[in-house]
């Protein structure tokens, strides 16, 4: 096994990843970002044809490169995909594909990455990989009847995949309601689970561009680990679903549509039933259940009391030159946002440089 060596490694080449890329060439660094993905955004593409993003794009750009599009435009995921694959192209960012990282660990002063047969060595690593990788589905799904065709939301790309019946969307999160609407359209469908609260206005409306400045400010000021909203709300964010944004539940009333806040939690002659006792007769369940942390790979103890790699704005207390970007709620709620990300990015830049030789005559302050 041959080993390659860099100064720092980024593992993943999605928002974290590009974001941190483009401020690490800025400050002259030589690193590299392996990504599992066969191309840039493929992250994007992979997700259901329908799906927008639930900001206008005036708040979606990456650092140093806006998206372009009118600013109160909805971008779709396909575009939001050519996006990411353009911006690491304009920046010359050193992203190499179809690198699936299932390892982490430490030797010495140095940190071990691998990659199947590969191995790569740095005194910096940044896991921007994110850590809801996992999709989630409750074990009793075995146990439905075999004749039900079951698809995890990270599988679901439309209603073609759907075969005749009824459909069962289970969670009620916001990505629950977008496809539970759209299989609405030719299926007689359910949605099952608790709401978490709804955005108060129309995400595409008139009052959304005096709304979204505000909610946007406080995404970035207010709600961030330094105050006690902000500290309550990343607990939330970091354990439960998020509300309903573009698709509200009356929306979904209109569509004929039938919401139970019931979870299914039991499996009787095949059916799935819920836990008011309801047992629902379908032909087609969409798990729209969210994703678990997965910190498997890092062979190195990083987490914390609640699960989540322990880090000060994206820096390791415990193993210097270690790095986290992208994950829920990092130092703000906008952490996790296409939009946000960067100022994150930023700062662990600024904290890596410190610990190499620069490089690059492109080095600034």
């Amino acid at each position: 096994m041959s080993t390659e060596r860099f100064d720092t490694i980024v593992i993943g080449a999605g928002q974290a990843g590009l974001a941190t890329g483009y401020h690490l060439t800025r400050r002259g660094q030589q690193f590299v970002i392996l990504d599992a993905h066969d191309r840039v955004g493929d992250v994007w593409r992979e997700r259901f044809d329908s799906l927008r993003l639930y900001s206008p794009a005036r708040y979606d750009g990456l650092p140093g490169w806006g998206i372009p599009a009118p600013a109160w435009s909805w971008p779709g995921k396909d575009e939001i995909a050519d996006y990411f694959e353009a911006y690491a192209e304009r920046f010359a960012l050193p992203v190499r594909t179809g690198v699936t990282v299932d390892g982490l660990s430490r030797l010495g002063d140095r940190y071990v990455v691998t990659a199947g047969t590969d191995r790569f060595e740095a005194g910096n690593v940044v896991v921007a990989s994110g850590t809801w990788q996992t999709p989630v589905v409750p074990d009793l799904a075995d146990r439905l009847d075999p004749r039900i065709r079951q698809l995890h939301s990270s599988d679901y790309r439309n209603p073609s995949q759907l075969q005749d019946g009824p459909v069962l969307v289970v969670g009620c999160s916001h990505s629950g309601a977008d496809i539970a609407l759209e299989a609405s359209r030719s299926h007689h469908t359910t949605i099952c689970g608790p709401v978490r609260g709804e955005v108060p206005f129309d995400l595409e409306g008139g009052a959304a561009r005096v709304a979204i400045p505000i909610m946007w400010f406080m995404a970035n000021h207010v709600l961030t680990e330094r105050t006690p909203v902000g500290r309550k709300m990343r607990a939330h964010v970091r354990s439960g679903g998020g509300p309903l944004l573009r698709v509200k539940r009356a929306d979904l009333a209109a569509a004929g549509v039938e919401h139970f806040p019931a979870k299914v939690t039991d499996v009787r002659d095949g059916n799935p039933i819920l836990d008011d006792g309801t047992a629902l007769d379908v032909r087609n369940v969409i798990w729209c259940t969210g994703f678990r942390k997965d910190t498997t790979w890092i062979q190195i103890p990083v987490t914390g009391a609640d699960g989540w790699p322990e880090q000060s704005r994206g820096v390791s207390p415990d193993h210097p030159g270690l790095y986290f970007v992208g994950l829920p709620f990092l130092q703000a709620f906008a952490s996790m946002l296409t939009g946000g990300v960067g100022r994150d990015a930023a700062y662990v830049a600024k904290h890596i440089a410190k610990r190499v030789v620069v490089r690059s005559p492109r080095a600034v302050a």
